[in-house]
C-alpha cells in the first residue's frame, strides 16, 4: 500500500513537473492543420523622377517612403491559397494575371486561389504607365512568394476589431444632388480588423493582416490654401497604410509582416477640411499612420490574451470560389472578377474596384451570423467605381464617374451572396454526398481552377 502511494505521489510529481515545463510565458502551443509563410518586398521604382504617378497624377521629385508588397501563403493541408497586398492605386487585371501566374510558377499555389489586393494608394505608378516598373515588379512577388512558400509553419489565427478616427464620407446631397463635401453625418466605417497568425513561438506573430476603409490620398492635389504642397505632395509615398504597417512592425521589433487591406472606401476619405479639402503634411500622415498602426498593435495584442487565445480554433479549412461575371454598364456589359475566400470561421468578400462604403454593411449583415466577414475592395481587378443604386438617383462624382449601370449593385450582391454560399459550406449543396452533387462540385472547382488566364509572354 505505502509502495504503491509513493509511485502514484512520484507519477503525480513528474506529471505536474512536465506540465509546468510545457507553459512558458511568452510562448503558447499551436494545434491546428494550417500552415502559412508570409514575405515582404520593396517595390519603390529606382527612379522616382521618371515614373509616372497615378490616382492623383503629378511628378515627383524622390521618395518619402517605401512602396511595399506582401505575400501571404496558407496551405491547410488539401488546398493551397496566397493573399497579395501591394502598395499601388489598383490591382490592375493585366498585373494581376501576371503576378499569378508567376506565383503559380514558383509555389504550386493554383492561380484561381491566389487574391491580389492594393491599398488604392495614390501616390505610387501605374502599371501598363510603366512597364520596366511593372516587370520588375512581377519578378519580385515571385522571389516573394518562393520564399513565403519556403518559410511555412503551423499557425493559428486570432481576430479582434479595433477603430480610427481620421475617415469621413465625402458626399453631402444638396436639394436632390450630390457634392462633394466632408460629411461627419453620413455613413462611415471606422473599424479596422485586424487578423494575426501566430506560429506560437514568440508573442510576435508571423503575420498581421489589417483592414480598414479609407481612400490613401493623404497626399492629395490640394487648393489654393494647402500651402506648402498646393500642387501635391511632391514625393512618392504609400500614403497612410504604408506608414501604419511600419509602425505595425515597428511595434515588433521588425520581425512580423504587416500588410494591409482596403475595405469599402468609394466615397471614404482622410478628414482634411479645405476646399473642398487639403493635401497633406508630416504632422497629418504621422496622424493617421499612428492612428491606424496603434490601433492594430491594440487590436494584436488584445487577442493574444489567454481568454482570446481560448477562442481560436484548431481547425482552419480553406475554400475559394471566384466567377468572372458581367455587370450591367453605362457602354455595354463589364466584365469583373468576384471572390469568396474563407480561412476557418473568416470569409474574405472581394470587389475588382472602388465599391461605396455601404457595400459593407450590406453583405456583412448578409453573412455575420455565419462566418467572420471581412469586405475588400480593389482587389482581382480594376473597374474604378461602385457605387449603390441610391447614389445613382442623386449623382455626384461616384456614380457619375463609374462605368456600372444602378442595376450593378443586385448583380454583385447576390453572386457575391452565392459565392460566399460555396464556401461557408452551410448550404446543402455545398457539403451534400450524394454522388451527383460531389460531380458536379468537382467540376466546377476543375473548370475555376483552369479559369485563370496565363501571363502574357
Amino acid at each position: 500500500m505505502q509502495l504503491r502511494l509513493a509511485l502514484l505521489l512520484c507519477a503525480s510529481f513528474i506529471l505536474h513537473s512536465a506540465s509546468a515545463e510545457e507553459i512558458k510565458d511568452g510562448q503558447f502551443a499551436v494545434t491546428s492543420n494550417l500552415k502559412a509563410g508570409v514575405a515582404k518586398i520593396d517595390i519603390t521604382p529606382p527612379d522616382a523622377m521618371a515614373v509616372k504617378i497615378v490616382g492623383h497624377v503629378r511628378q515627383v521629385t524622390g521618395v518619402r517612403d517605401p512602396l511595399r508588397a506582401g505575400v501571404l501563403i496558407l496551405d491547410d493541408g488539401e488546398t493551397k491559397a496566397a493573399i497579395v497586398t501591394l502598395d499601388t492605386i489598383g490591382a490592375w487585371e493585366d498585373m494581376v494575371r501576371d503576378a499569378r501566374a508567376r506565383i503559380e510558377a514558383e509555389t504550386g499555389v493554383p492561380a484561381a486561389n491566389i487574391l491580389v489586393a492594393a491599398s488604392h494608394n495614390h501616390s505610387g505608378p501605374g502599371y501598363v504607365e510603366n512597364m520596366r516598373w511593372a516587370a520588375d515588379l512581377i519578378k519580385k512577388l515571385g522571389t516573394a512568394a518562393k520564399q513565403a512558400a519556403e518559410s511555412m509553419k503551423p499557425v493559428n489565427i486570432g481576430y479582434c476589431e479595433e477603430t480610427i478616427s481620421f475617415g469621413i464620407n465625402r458626399r453631402k446631397t444638396y436639394d436632390g444632388r450630390a457634392v462633394v463635401s466632408l460629411n461627419p453625418d453620413g455613413p462611415n466605417d471606422p473599424r479596422v480588423k485586424v487578423l494575426r497568425f501566430d506560429d506560437g513561438s514568440t508573442l510576435t506573430p508571423l503575420a498581421v493582416i489589417m483592414h480598414a476603409v479609407c481612400h490613401p490620398c493623404f497626399f492629395t492635389w490640394g487648393d489654393k490654401g494647402s500651402q506648402p504642397y498646393p500642387k501635391g505632395y511632391p514625393k512618392m509615398s504609400a500614403d497612410f497604410p504604408g506608414e501604419a504597417q511600419t509602425f505595425v512592425e515597428m511595434c515588433y521589433a521588425n520581425k512580423t509582416s504587416a500588410l494591409f487591406m482596403q475595405g469599402c472606401a468609394g466615397d471614404i476619405r482622410p478628414n482634411l477640411p479645405g476646399y473642398p479639402y487639403r493635401c497633406a503634411d508630416e504632422a497629418d500622415i504621422q496622424w493617421a499612420g499612428r492612428d491606424l498602426g496603434g490601433a492594430v498593435a491594440r487590436a494584436a495584442a488584445f487577442s493574444l490574451t489567454r481568454e482570446q487565445l481560448r477562442k481560436r480554433q484548431t481547425f482552419y479549412p480553406i475554400r475559394v470560389a471566384s466567377e468572372i461575371v458581367e455587370l450591367p454598364g453605362k457602354e455595354g456589359p463589364v466584365r469583373a472578377e468576384l471572390m469568396a475566400m474563407k480561412i476557418g470561421p473568416f470569409l474574405l468578400l472581394t470587389m475588382p474596384g472602388e465599391p461605396m462604403v455601404e457595400y459593407g454593411f450590406k453583405l456583412e449583415k448578409a453573412i455575420a451570423d455565419r462566418a467572420t466577414p471581412i469586405i475588400v475592395g480593389y482587389a482581382n481587378g480594376n473597374i474604378g467605381y461602385i457605387a449603390t443604386a441610391e447614389a445613382h438617383t442623386v449623382g455626384g462624382y461616384e456614380p457619375n464617374r463609374s462605368i456600372l449601370k444602378p442595376e450593378a449593385e443586385a448583380v454583385i450582391l447576390k453572386q457575391l451572396g452565392a459565392l460566399a454560399d460555396r464556401v461557408v459550406g452551410d448550404v446543402f449543396e455545398s457539403f451534400s454526398k450524394h454522388p451527383k452533387d460531389m460531380q458536379k462540385r468537382d467540376a466546377e472547382e476543375k473548370a475555376r481552377l483552369q479559369s485563370a488566364p496565363p501571363a502574357k509572354p
